[in-house]
């Protein structure tokens, strides 16, 4: 029999998730502060828990895929949260991006109820979560990664396994999204220097794609605001707080990281102008604002 499928969280990674779930016929219970984020998810044939608690005592494998550690934290200890309900029969995946001694922590905890748990942040946004294409770097006790492999099978078209005890996967993701920072930012210099040459954006975006300036997060966010989407699939605030979390692990280790702290600061000075909430491809539009180079037609 397959195990029941608790998710909790259904924002713009966990409702793709979900969804992709339900399709490949496993049964889905879902969880989320924001009662509407559910009712898409409920019409594809998953049912609502009202709580941690409540899908906890369904379900044999719970994903929380919500944004940070303090909500991680209001999952398993808040009013009817995980911790109480756990048994030694359940697998958690967690899924957020946070910090390695954050990770290390939670699995402690949810170990101390006996239950298995997987470190396993992802990668790849709303689109390639629905069609099971994400990239997830898992860490965690190799009867874990057993259990969980239809789970893996479902939704990830690579895994990395970097390491035996939680908070290694919180480490890679975080190199991850430092470098992807990093990316997106330059990309976003790149293109108001060269509209403020007379370059036009949409070129510069075929030439960047096929050349060796290519990187996937600027081609992805360029492409996007090209098309002058509207809609968020990664709000500023998530990477900018990645950032924050990276130049953390990078002084925990005693190294530097000039690249990034430049990339943290645009993001933060992208906040500050108010684009918290916009979709991260805002950073290129804005950067052309803030330069003068003005929006490509």
């Amino acid at each position: 029999m397959r195990d029941r499928i608790g998710v909790i969280g259904v924002g713009n990674m966990g409702a793709p998730m979900a969804a992709r779930l339900l399709e490949r016929g496993f049964q889905v219970r879902v969880r989320d502060v924001r009662g509407e984020a559910e009712q898409p998810l409920l019409a594809l044939g998953a049912s609502s828990a009202a709580s941690p608690s409540a899908l906890a005592q369904t379900c044999d494998v719970i994903l929380v895929v919500v944004v940070d550690a303090p909500q991680i934290d209001s999952v398993l200890r808040g009013e009817q949260g995980l911790l109480p309900t756990l048994r030694p029969d359940h697998l958690v995946f967690l899924h957020s991006t946070i910090a390695p001694g954050d990770a290390t922590r939670f699995a402690a905890t949810i170990h101390e109820r006996g239950a298995l748990v997987l470190d396993a942040p992802i990668s790849g946004g709303p689109g390639r979560a629905r069609a099971g294409q994400l990239s997830m770097m898992v860490a965690g006790q190799a009867r874990a990664l057993e259990r969980a492999q239809p789970v893996l099978d479902a939704l990830a078209a690579r895994v990395f396994k970097v390491g035996s005890e939680p908070g290694q996967g919180a480490t890679m993701k975080l190199v991850n999204n430092l470098l992807a920072g990093i990316h997106l930012a330059a990309g976003a210099e790149a293109l108001a220097i060269g509209t403020a040459a007379g370059l036009d954006a949409n070129t510069m975006a075929q030439v960047f794609r096929a050349s060796s300036g290519q990187s996937w997060i600027a081609d992805d966010r360029l492409a996007r605001m090209l098309a002058g989407s509207q809609e968020s699939h990664a709000q500023m605030h998530i990477l900018a707080k990645d950032l924050r979390l990276a130049l953390g692990l990078v002084q925990r280790t005693g190294e530097t990281a000039a690249l990034g702290a430049v990339a943290s600061a645009m993001f933060e000075a992208a906040l500050a102008a108010g684009l918290a909430h916009e979709d991260d491809s805002a950073l290129l539009s804005w950067r052309l604002q803030s330069m003068g180079a003005g929006s490509p037609e």
